[in-house]
């Protein structure tokens, strides 16, 4: 995938980009620190505009300061601000301690926690704790993080939500529930899978007016935050002079008897995703009946004792798994496609599978796609869940080290990632999507995107994307709750054309 689109960056390296900034183009930190405080009063006179109270919460460093600004920028333009902070103000340093002079000196005040500010606001600032926290949050700052999260009224985060780990989006003990939140100088992943998203809210960028040479220093491990922008930069609109055999052929090997659901989604989400062919490899169960109302799949049965799959050509492309189960049969499927030099994306079963491979390390050869949810991706590691939601970033890089593959890494956030250290994260999508069928839709949706010549990396970021897409078109007109995996194959379409035009 090209580089362009927004950058996502650890909370170190975006801690590099501010020292570049300041150090080598000589930006002084405290006009930075104006900036920001000046960028989250805009975005909250945008987005609330009928509040008239603010409480801005400040804690002992930057993000502090940050909120001192933030206070005095308001009582400047007429807003009734109050500022209550969890330090002394007489022991901040630097910046910080300039910003809280500059607020007193326009006559402003400090309540000091834990007495609260006797007001009715209707905005409150989380500035307490910023994204270098790397503990559990405890004591004063949890005591005021749960008295914040108890307010009736709405929550504007700087920078990120208190108590959410920039670098993981994991909840460090407990953190500030923002309805907003207004990020400075570089993306932090963090705030955008795990926990991130529930706890920062929408998220809006400003970069500070810092030139694009101080990003670019240590742009080369950051991630990419998935958009139609993106998108197109894949997937490009067809010629003219074109046959069904230039967009490949995808076989989708599962469905156990009592299973032939989920490779029918497979299959079904493959072809609205612009496979020329696709044939479901499937038990004989069903295989007369499978695409009775789907005439456009084509369908072989194979038994036990059945070798087709050593005749699938190396061009084409096998999605493995979805309802293959763990009987005798579903193993002899999964040997046969592991033993094929077509490019495969395995999924569910068949990552159980993978699983129980005596050797982990490098199946795949740089030609697959694996598509585990938490749990699937902790037998692969040999892990616990936790452990994989703890860090899914580092985890679903470990994953396509190990397993020589790119990977996706689905859940809050879907992680990409591949193994020379590349990854993306998909801020699209919603709760509903969490439903039976909805990853079979992705692999199909993946493997046609193999079989019509993307690499496995670039076909695992826009097989992620449009499936989102597409679930949050559906959710937009049936909702979350009533979401089925149907309806985002129904959705395809629409996604689809809202990025090739």
């Amino acid at each position: 995938m090209e580089s362009s689109g927004h950058k996502l960056y650890t909370a170190e390296q975006v801690r590099r980009i501010d020292y570049t900034a300041i150090h080598e183009l000589g930006i002084a930190g405290y006009e930075l620190m104006c900036r920001a405080g000046a960028a989250v009063v805009a975005n909250a006179r945008q987005h609330y505009p009928s509040a008239k109270c603010w409480l801005v919460m400040c804690g002992g460093g930057n993000n502090g300061g940050d909120g001192y600004v933030v206070a005095r920028l308001a009582k400047r333009a007429g807003i009734n601000t109050h500022v209550c902070s969890m330090v002394d103000p007489g022991k901040l340093k630097g910046d910080a301690a300039q910003a809280h002079a500059d607020w007193i000196a326009v006559g402003g005040q400090v309540t000091q926690w834990p007495e609260s500010p006797a007001i009715a606001c209707d905005l409150v600032f989380d500035a307490l704790l910023g994204t270098g926290i790397d503990r559990e949050v405890g004591g004063r700052f949890r005591d005021a993080i749960e008295w914040l999260n108890g307010l009736d009224c709405p929550i504007l985060a700087i920078d990120i939500a208190s108590g959410i780990n920039a670098d993981t989006g994991c909840v460090m003990g407990c953190a500030v529930r923002a309805d907003s939140s207004v990020t400075f100088v570089g993306r932090k992943r963090g705030m955008y899978t795990a926990d991130g998203p529930d706890y920062c809210g929408p998220v809006a960028f400003d970069n500070l007016g810092i030139p694009e040479q101080a990003a670019d220093q240590h742009s080369q491990a950051a991630g990419l935050l998935l958009d139609g922008a993106c998108l197109r930069t894949l997937i490009k609109p067809r010629r003219r002079n074109s046959h069904k055999g230039s967009y490949g052929h995808v076989y989708a090997i599962g469905g156990v008897k009592g299973m032939s659901g989920a490779i029918r989604l497979c299959g079904e989400a493959a072809l609205r995703s612009g496979a020329g062919l696709v044939t479901l490899g499937t038990d004989p169960a069903h295989a007369g009946i499978l695409n009775l109302n789907r005439p456009e799949l084509m369908v072989k049965s194979i038994d036990a004792d059945n070798n087709w799959i050593a005749g699938i050509g190396e061009n084409a492309v096998i999605a493995l798994g979805p309802g293959l189960g763990s009987t005798a049969w579903s193993k002899l499927l999964f040997h046969e496609c592991l033993a094929n030099q077509a490019t495969m994306v395995i999924d569910a079963d068949g990552l159980n599978l993978l699983s129980k491979q005596s050797q982990q390390s490098r199946l795949l050869c740089d030609n697959g796609v694996l598509t585990p949810h938490p749990a699937e991706a902790s037998r692969l590691l040999g892990c616990s869940v936790s452990d994989i939601q703890r860090d899914r970033v580092g985890m679903a890089l470990k994953l396509a080290s190990r397993y020589d593959a790119s990977v996706v890494l689905k859940g809050c956030g879907t992680v990409v990632a591949d193994q020379t250290g590349r990854y993306a994260i998909c801020p699209m999508g919603n709760p509903g999507m969490a439903t039976a069928g909805s990853g079979d839709v992705l692999t199909g949706i993946i493997a046609a995107l193999l079989a019509q010549g993307l690499t496995c990396y670039d076909a695992a970021c826009a097989g992620v994307a449009v499936h989102a897409m597409a679930g949050d078109l559906a959710a937009r007109d049936v909702g979350e709750i009533s979401m089925i995996a149907g309806d985002i194959i129904d959705y395809l379409p629409d996604a689809w054309r809202a990025i090739v035009s």
